[in-house]
This record gives structure tokens, C-alpha cells and sequence, in this order.
């Protein structure tokens, strides 16, 4: 009898030490956790980007040991949630309540980490999305409003401005992008010392976009398309706007942003530097 009682305990303590073991593993593995949030509404060409993004997203997760979750309800930008996640993605809008934007700063302020994509940096007064949140716009991001854009989607020769950071140290000096919407803005990034332009438009773009506006071909000039500031865990990208059949009145989506693998590769880079990173660049 006393032998079988002692079998029974060495079981239990082999079958606890495999459970304790098991979770400490997975724990280890699961080296952080990342959330989006996104409004996907009126824009198709934005529509398909935040779709096509939560399904990238959820692929990359599995093959590089973090967690993607998304949600379309804002309500959840609160502290508690938020504290739960080590870097938040915006795919397409931005939070509008006082309140949301409050928690978001405070976060970024205490070391949360962001991505924001294309119309994430939208700010034009007036519009549906009006300038109307400085610390964002102006100091977070700091580029100011929004300016113009080139038309349609099309491919640009992008140009590595800084080699040697992270997020873009695996990359050519310059690369053709997928076909996006590409946005100018109101400041000049250039003279914000806090501003580190990781990746701007190659002068071989020009003439970039195909109009019929004039003013939505760009010939010349400096746009910066991805960058980060030094004071927070972030990284802005202006890539995010699929070319959709809005001509032919078909709505067929043109082209996807994730069908790039360079460029895949500078989203993944940006989001493994934000995700397992202690300290700001």
C-alpha cells in the first residue's frame, strides 16, 4: 500500500512539474503582445489595407513568437487594456474622445510602443478628421496637418536615409515600394530634432502619381515616408492605401500592400524593434 501511495505522489509531482514547465515555455516564447485598433469604414482603398493587415499580421505572429489582436471598438483604448499589450498598432484612424486620447499619451509616455499606418497621421482642418489634437499631430508625430497626396496609387523608389537603425539595417539602399497614396505635410520634418526620417520618396519616383489633378503629380521635392521619434517607443509609415477599381466602378482591389517582401520586411523589423526593445533610439 505504501508503495503504491508513493507512485501516485512521484506522478503528481512529475505531472505539476511538466504543467509549470510548459507555461514558463510558453511565456518564454511569447516574447510580447500587440494589438490594433481600426475604424475600416467609408474609404474601400483603407477597407482592404486594415483587412489585409489583420491577416498579415495574425500570419507574422505565429512565425515570430508574439500574440497580433485586433478590434474596431475604440472603447477598449483604456489603461487596463492597454497595459496588457506592448505595442499598439493604429491602421487606419485614431482615437477621437478626450478621454481615449488621454490614455494613449499617458501610455506612450510611459513606454508604451506604436505603429501607425497612412491615414493614422490624417489631420485636416476642416474635414471629418480635423487637426484638433496638437499633442499628436504636432509634437507625437510631428507632422503637422496633412498637405497633399499624389494620385492614383503607384509604386516609389524608396531611399534608406539612415542604415544603420534597426528597422532598416537589413534593407537595399533603395526599393520599389507596393502602389500606395502618398501624403506631404505641413511641416518639415527635416529641421525636428526629434525626428529620425528612417526612410523617405527617391528622386527616381518623379514624376510620382498619374494625376488627372495636376497638383496630384509630384516632380520634384522631399517627402519623407517612414520615421520615428526619439522621445517615444514609435514609428510613423505612410504605406496603407490599396489601389481599388474606383474608375471602372468595379471596386476590385488593384494591388496589396503586403504583396512586398522588402517592404514586409521594414513593417516586421519596425514592429519586432518596437516589441522587444527596452529604451528609445
Amino acid at each position: 500500500m505504501n508503495s503504491l501511495l508513493r507512485f501516485f505522489r512521484i506522478v503528481v509531482i512529475l505531472l505539476c512539474f511538466g504543467f509549470c514547465r510548459s507555461d514558463k515555455t510558453q511565456n518564454a516564447t511569447t516574447q510580447f503582445k500587440v494589438i490594433a485598433f481600426y475604424t475600416a469604414k467609408k474609404d474601400l482603398a483603407h477597407i482592404s489595407f486594415v483587412h489585409e493587415a489583420n491577416r498579415w499580421f495574425s500570419k507574422i505572429a505565429n512565425q515570430n513568437n508574439f500574440t497580433y489582436d485586433s478590434t474596431n471598438d475604440w472603447s477598449n483604448l483604456t489603461s487596463d487594456f492597454l497595459s496588457r499589450h506592448q505595442v499598439v498598432i493604429f491602421l487606419d484612424t485614431r482615437p477621437e474622445l478626450p478621454e481615449q486620447r488621454e490614455v494613449f499619451k499617458k501610455y506612450m509616455e510611459t513606454g508604451g510602443a506604436w505603429i501607425g499606418f497612412h491615414f493614422a497621421g490624417f489631420a485636416l482642418t476642416p474635414s471629418v478628421y480635423p487637426q484638433n489634437w496638437d499633442w499628436y499631430h504636432n509634437q507625437f508625430i510631428g507632422a503637422g496637418q496633412y498637405k497633399g497626396n499624389t494620385w492614383k496609387p503607384t509604386s516609389a523608389i524608396l531611399r534608406v536615409e539612415d542604415s544603420v537603425h534597426p528597422i532598416t539595417k537589413q534593407l537595399p539602399k533603395t526599393f520599389k515600394s507596393s502602389p500606395n497614396e502618398w501624403y506631404s505635410w505641413e511641416k518639415d520634418l527635416r529641421k525636428n530634432p526629434d525626428i529620425k526620417i528612417l526612410l523617405s520618396i527617391d528622386s527616381s519616383s518623379f514624376p510620382l502619381g498619374t494625376g488627372p489633378k495636376p497638383h496630384e503629380i509630384w516632380h520634384s521635392g522631399f517627402y519623407p515616408v517612414v520615421w520615428t521619434n526619439k522621445n517615444y517607443k514609435m514609428v510613423y509609415i505612410n504605406m496603407g492605401h490599396n489601389d481599388i477599381d474606383y474608375e471602372h466602378k468595379t471596386n476590385k482591389e488593384l494591388s496589396f500592400q503586403f504583396a512586398n517582401e522588402t517592404q514586409n520586411q521594414l513593417i516586421l523589423n519596425a514592429l519586432l524593434w518596437l516589441g522587444r526593445k527596452t529604451e528609445s533610439k
